[in-house]
């Protein structure tokens, strides 16, 4: 049985910024519940709580149940936050309902492992996802999917069906999806001399952005109150 993270949240009932500054002032922040069959629900958490989840083993994937007071707990998982651009302190968040015994669409990170042995012979590494789309029962949400390129070689390729998934998971992207390769170096540098010689392009990073889960946190910097 999975173990739940806990959270103490109250319900508010007025909004705007008067209210947020409030709130701050009692150590709290806005943020709100929903979900497929839950209404919104305007709540304050503690911030030092949101801090505490991201910062655990399974971050934002975490499983939580939020202690609502005066009603009862919901399991969530944080869908979103915002943070302040200067002081970095958490300005809002967002969580999203769940149900144990349903899937869950969540991205965790791809690690790859040992020294390829096309790199050895001067190839140059191309990461194309560091973070793998998937979709499992809450208890089954891996912290990261790992995987050892030792042997690929130059010119070699790690595709979806190449890796290994714990029991439960599956990857939500198409099989034959290339998730690594190992390319020469001179074609590696032609690559970006072409990108760049390119009118209105840009040279492509070393590791392209992989696709955003359903479920997701940004984290992204907001003045929102």
């Amino acid at each position: 049985m999975i173990e739940l993270h806990k959270i103490a949240a109250k319900r508010r009932a007025d909004a705007g910024k008067s209210s947020s500054r409030r709130l701050r002032r009692d150590a709290l922040i806005p943020a709100v519940a929903y979900g497929q069959e839950l209404p919104a629900v305007s709540l304050a958490v503690s911030p030092k709580d949101l801090a505490t989840v991201l910062a655990s083993e399974h971050g934002r994937n975490t499983v939580l149940e939020l202690d609502v007071e005066g009603d009862s707990p919901l399991t969530v998982m944080l869908r979103d936050y915002q943070y302040h651009p200067v002081s970095r302190s958490f300005l809002h968040a967002d969580f999203v309902q769940i149900h144990l015994d349903r899937p869950v669409d969540v991205s965790v990170p791809l690690e790859l492992t040992g020294k390829a042995q096309g790199i050895v012979l001067g190839g140059v590494l191309r990461q194309v996802f560091r973070r793998l789309p998937i979709r499992c029962l809450p208890d089954r949400i891996p912290t990261k999917i790992s995987h050892d390129i030792t042997e690929l070689g130059l010119d070699g390729h790690v595709f979806v069906s190449d890796v290994t998934l714990p029991e439960g998971v599956e990857v939500r992207l198409a099989p034959n999806q290339t998730l690594v390769a190992i390319v020469a170096e001179k074609a590696a540098e032609e690559e970006t001399t072409t990108a760049a010689a390119a009118p209105g392009t840009t040279a492509a990073p070393v590791a392209a952005a992989s696709p955003e889960a359903p479920v997701k946190a940004s984290g992204k910097a907001s003045t929102k109150s």
